[in-house]
């Protein structure tokens, strides 16, 4: 039975992808490195340890992760301080639809603690949620399982009484693995033939998971 909600945050609750993308490739040609937005797309939601080597084998073997991640904070907080964040279409009616469900809701994202809160605040939703789960609480994040086990652990739940709402292909694995069951919500790229398999739906935009939802409670 259908007890839960799990929600990823950047690309699906906050439209930070975007803005992730722009200002990992400006970061990186800041210093010299030839990176593109198509290698942004491979470490959506990756962990460090993980995406630092998997941009040296892609973009250059010298890539320097920890220095490069340094810049593009900075000059993404720089943007967020003077712009603000955007929200993402339909997240509105879907929270105020499961409020009338009593499922529980989460968020499980890469992103630290410190600015999930900062994001989630200044759209207005972070109060809505009962958990917040953040990279920086787990050893292995995404597309390691862990962050979805240890969501799930803190709700109480088992996973498989658990949706997870990813719009990466790193997230979704993440849910699959940890035996969640994963709708994607696609931002910046579209499920491939690895990643479809793996979810029980996809849904163009978060509102229409609603009538997902409806069939399971």
């Amino acid at each position: 039975m259908l007890k839960a909600v799990i929600f990823d945050m950047d690309g699906l609750l906050v439209d930070t992808e975007k803005l992730l993308q722009r200002f990992w490739v400006e970061a990186a040609r800041f210093y010299g490195y030839p990176m593109e937005k198509e290698h942004v797309l491979q470490i959506r939601s990756m962990s460090a340890k993980l995406a630092g080597p998997l941009l040296q084998r892609i973009v250059c073997e010298d890539f320097d992760y920890p220095k490069v991640r340094l810049k593009r904070l900075e000059l993404m907080n720089a943007y967020i301080a003077e712009n603000g964040i955007e929200k993402k279409k339909g997240i509105d009616e879907l929270l105020d639809y499961l409020d009338t469900t009593g499922l529980k809701k989460a968020v499980c994202t890469a992103t630290d603690d410190k600015r999930t809160k900062l994001y989630l605040e200044s759209i207005g939703i972070y109060h809505r949620f009962d958990k917040h789960i953040s990279g920086n609480m787990i050893e292995n994040g995404k597309p390691a399982p862990d962050i979805y086990l240890y969501a799930c652990e803190q709700l109480g739940l088992a996973p498989n009484e658990c949706i997870a709402l990813e719009d990466s292909p790193n997230g979704i694995t993440s849910a699959y693995d940890a035996g969640c069951m994963p709708i994607m919500v696609p931002d910046l790229s579209q499920p491939d033939e690895v990643t479809k398999p793996k979810t029980i739906a996809v849904c163009e935009s978060l509102d229409k998971v609603i009538d997902v939802i409806k069939t399971m409670i």
